[in-house]
């Protein structure tokens, strides 16, 4: 196959088979790609080069028709790399042990879960009711959430790729947003000669204020990081070369920095609970008019005491003449570079299910995969969702060791 130089999405494609494609897995697994059904969901969990390094190894994949539309993938590409397309979910259900969703299952697919199948997607689990993982126990459904798989370097692989894309496009958002027909004050993030740049406040310094800072620089504009972690301050300093401005998130700092801001792009998060609320409706009303709010992390709350979850379909409201943009789920605006960055993480993942020979067994060999298990066996696996819901919590290390 010819390659143009420019065509980034080929020689990766090309990068992953060369690492991935080996001899055939110890055993073949049914693999399950449904048509996403959630509000404003556009990714898919694998494109059509995921396929087929899994093809290659000897997996047979089965994919919904049309589940990669909105990411530009057609049914024909997936047949191509030799997919069994699927006509209903509920045939991709039925056929299949692992399911590959992006996002969490929806009421309506409760039904079709067979016995002792995988799930493996996000879960979203602040906006879960217990209805959802009792489906997952009655029908002893091994439940492995994107946000919980974690490697021993201590990172987690699926959140930090769909965090920089964040990062990155809530910039590209909030200069939209600032141009004259969207309502804005009609600037430009960088400037020109003699005009200076606007002012962007990110209030975060983890890895989706990193990649927000990485863009807004990019675009020229001046940049000040917010945060109350200083070793988080220090160490996003010194990746920059010192070329933002950092300071503490307290009242005064805030206050300050919000009467002079342009955009604020909210990133301030808080790992299993909800994100802090450091910016209080005086400070927005305090802002200049024509100004712009993007809060990536609405879906843990917001970090701006103004803001409410809006869709892609309708995506910002108006307070103090301040826009706000708060979808929570930003990285499906680009589907498909998202299905791609989630395509390379899951397909290792995938491929070392088959070679240990079953879920059970890679679970025992694989720490990112135990450790992003929730339910296994009919059994909560997660001490959160225990606390959360007041299931029965069992250790994931202990029912495989003791042969469950």
């Amino acid at each position: 196959m010819d390659i143009h130089p420019l065509d980034t999405e080929q020689l990766g494609l090309k990068t992953l088979e060369k690492h991935l494609i080996r001899s055939k897995s110890k055993v073949s697994l049914k693999i399950g790609i449904p048509k996403e059904i959630s509000i404003d969901e556009r990714r898919v969990s694998l494109t059509p080069g995921g396929v087929s390094v899994l093809k290659a190894n000897g997996h047979e994949v089965f994919i919904e028709q049309g589940a990669g539309e909105e990411a530009k993938f057609t049914d024909q590409d997936y047949a191509e790399a030799g997919a069994e397309i699927a006509l209903s979910a509920e045939d991709v259900y039925r056929k299949s042990e692992l399911i590959l969703k992006v996002a969490p299952l929806c009421s309506e697919e409760f039904d079709y879960l067979t016995p002792e199948q995988s799930v493996i997607s996000a879960l979203h689990i602040g906006s879960q009711n217990e209805e959802y993982f009792q489906a997952f126990i009655d029908k002893s459904v091994t439940g492995i959430g994107y946000e919980f798989i974690r490697g021993e370097d201590k990172e987690f692989p699926i959140v930090r790729m769909m965090h920089e894309i964040t990062g990155s496009i809530a910039v590209q958002i909030a200069a939209h947003y600032m141009e004259t027909r969207s309502g804005g004050q009609g600037i430009m993030l960088g400037g020109i000669s003699g005009v200076p740049p606007a002012t962007v406040v990110i209030l975060g310094a983890g890895i989706t204020g990193e990649y927000a800072a990485r863009t807004a620089l990019g675009y020229g504009a001046q940049v000040f990081v917010m945060d109350n972690d200083l070793t988080a301050l220090r160490r996003l300093e010194n990746a920059l070369d010192r070329r933002i401005i950092t300071a503490v998130a307290n009242q005064q700092y805030l206050s300050n920095a919000l009467k002079f801001a342009d955009v604020i792009i909210g990133a301030a998060m808080a790992e299993g609970d909800r994100s802090p609320c450091w910016v209080t409706e005086d400070m927005v009303a305090g802002m200049k008019p024509g100004s712009v709010v993007v809060d990536t992390v609405i879906d843990q709350g917001g970090c701006v005491a103004t803001s409410r979850p809006t869709t892609h379909s309708n995506p910002i409201f108006q307070t103090y003449d301040v826009t706000h943009y708060c979808v929570p789920n930003i990285p499906a605006n680009v589907a498909r570079t998202a299905t791609y960055a989630l395509n390379n993480v899951l397909v290792p993942y995938v491929l070392s299910i088959g070679d240990a020979g079953g879920i059970k067994e890679c679970l025992w060999d694989n720490p990112a995969l135990r450790n992003g298990t929730y339910t296994y066996r009919k059994h909560i696996t997660k001490k959160l969702l225990n606390e959360m819901f007041d299931f029965p919590y069992r250790d994931i290390e202990m029912l495989i060791a003791s042969q469950i």
